[in-house]
This record gives C-alpha cells, structure tokens and sequence, in this order.
C-alpha cells in the first residue's frame, strides 16, 4: 500500500454542535454559485438554505421537480432544475444546461445519497449504492469540470459518512454480482468511495485552484436517507477489535440535529481555515483523525480510505464504469 493520506485536526474552534449557520455567520457568498445535490432534503436543504442566505446563488437538481419546488419554496437565491444521479444520461443532461450558461461554479457539494437499500440495480446493472453515491457524483463532477476551473477558486464536497470503517472497496466485484449482498458493505464501500474520490479529485485540482474534501456529517435520525431502514437499524453499526471480537456495545450513538449535521459540509466549502488543506477527511467541522482499522472509536477515518493506492485504483474503475474521464 502506498503512503496514507495525512490528517491533521486543526483544532478549528468549531465542534460537534456547531451550526451551519455559524460557519457562515461572517461570509459574504454573494456572487458565488453553487451546486447542491439532494440539496432539497434532510442536510443537503439545510446546507442549500444557509448558503442561500449567505447571498450565494444555489442550484438544487432534483428527480421529482414538485417534490424540490415545495421543500425549496420561499429560499432565496436558488434555482432548480431535473437530474437522476442513476440516469447517465440525466447527469450530462443537467450538466450541460449549467455549462452553457457559462457560468463560474464556486461549490459543488456532493450530498445526494442512499443507504443500505436492498439490492437495486440501475439500467446498467450496477448496484444502487455506489450508482448513485459514488459513479453519479464521479460522473457529474467529471461534465462540471470546465465551471469549477472558470470559478479561479472552487471547493468540490464529497459528503460520506462514518459508516465507511465498516469496509472498503471490493475492486473485484464492486456491484455484487457473484457476491452475496450485504447492504451495509455495499453502503461502506460506497462511502468509502466518497472519501478516496475526494482525495484524488483534490490532487487533480489543486493547482487549478479546486480543493477537495470529504466529511462526515454525523448520525442525523430525521432524514430521507433511512428511508429504508427500520427503527432496530437505525444508529451505529459494529465494529471489530484486532482479536475480532465485537465491540458494538462499547460504541455510542451520537446524534446530531441537521443544522449541525450540515455544518461540516458548508465549513469544507467556504472556510479559509483550509485554504492550506485538501484531499481530507471532515468530521464535527474539523480535519479527522486517522485511526487504525481495527479500532473501536465513534469517529476518525479509517486507513483503506485514505490509501493512495485504492485512490488510484477507484479512478480507474470509475472511468470504466462510467466512461466518462475527466477534462484536462
């Protein structure tokens, strides 16, 4: 395995309770633009709300426009539009109607998502999860490219979860086609995803001026994404110790309200506290810790995720998959 990405906490003065509106309480976003995906549900309409207050123009792509219409009604500075992170054809659709108004793309933040569905596929039999968490967002930033280079600064937020150090990348069957699925695998795997995405998005960027992050916005009970979960479901899931054993009990739910569960997202995507940093790995609206894979705490990023080595390896597997490469 290739060197680990580092992560340094920076000690930001925010912390687990902190707002979103708080991290935006002294910006002055107006004549930013931004993209914000699921940006009409749960922390993603919380996330669209407080940058739109902040003066930002918001762009919300949404599958059901009604849906999007009556949850964003009354916002200022937003507009909506059609996309399905599962429809290839969807994404570039979408993409290239905001490309074509030539307009600079200050903040893309990847926040649509789905968790431990059952076994769903989309039309081109790839599992739901890393379809739409991962391959989607691989894809739509890919078309958004020549906006977040016009932008002369710009932030790219992969919103991923804790959930990640319940594994990483199956590079051999990533859509579950001879093995057994395992819904939370397959929602670690994609979330993982999310995290090396980031890492080597950032790479790619930076010396355009696009910085890149990933975070975790904590365990949020009142949002659309356990749609599919039962209540027993709901929370933190086990973990095991260097002899194997389970340590679930020793783990405590932390949960968090979607104004602070946003909060992390929109620092990663205006604070200059990172203007030095990129490519890492965001939680309680800090830079994480990285901690060894077997280990027992509620927090930290774990080693597969932030190897450079299974970075590389997910480019390459998302281009195939995709057929979509990233402009120069």
């Amino acid at each position: 395995m290739e060197p680990i990405k580092k992560q340094n906490p920076i000690h930001s003065g925010y912390g687990a309770e902190t707002r979103a509106k708080e991290v935006v309480a002294d910006e002055d976003l107006r004549g930013k633009v931004a993209i914000v995906t699921g940006g009409y549900s749960g922390i993603g309409l919380e996330t669209t709300k407080v940058l739109a207050q902040a003066g930002a123009v918001v762009v919300v792509p949404v599958r059901n426009r009604e849906k999007g219409e009556r949850a964003l009604a009354g916002i200022p500075n937003v507009e909506i539009d059609t996309m399905d992170l599962m429809d290839p054809k969807s994404i570039d659709t979408f993409a290239h109607r905001f490309v074509e108004t030539n307009r600079p793309l200050h903040i893309l933040i990847n926040s649509a998502g789905v968790m431990a569905p059952p076994l769903r596929r989309d039309e081109r039999g790839y599992e739901s999860q890393f379809s739409t968490n991962h391959l989607g967002h691989f894809q739509l930033t890919a078309r958004l490219w020549p906006s977040l280079k016009k932008a002369g600064g710009a932030r790219v937020v992969a919103v991923s979860s804790r959930g990640h150090r319940l594994g990483g990348i199956n590079f051999d069957d990533p859509n579950y086609q001879s093995t057994a699925y395992d819904k939370w695998k397959a929602y670690a795997q994609s979330k993982t995803a999310n995290v090396l995405f980031a890492l080597k998005l950032d790479e790619l960027g930076k010396d355009k001026g696009i910085r890149a992050f990933s975070v975790h916005p904590g365990l949020i009970p009142t949002t659309d994404l356990g749609r599919d979960l039962t209540e027993k479901e709901m929370g933190p899931k086990p973990v095991q110790n260097g002899e194997k054993k389970d340590i679930f009990s020793k783990i405590k739910a932390s949960f968090k309200s979607i104004e602070q569960g946003a909060a992390t997202s929109v620092w990663c995507a205006v604070s200059s506290q990172l203007k030095e940093h990129g490519g890492v790995y965001c939680e309680d609206v800090d830079i994480a810790e990285a901690v060894p894979e077997d280990s027992g705490k509620e927090n930290g990023v774990r080693p597969w995720a932030i190897d450079l080595e299974s970075a590389e390896n997910l480019w390459t597997l998302s281009e195939k998959m995709t057929g979509v490469l990233f402009p120069e």
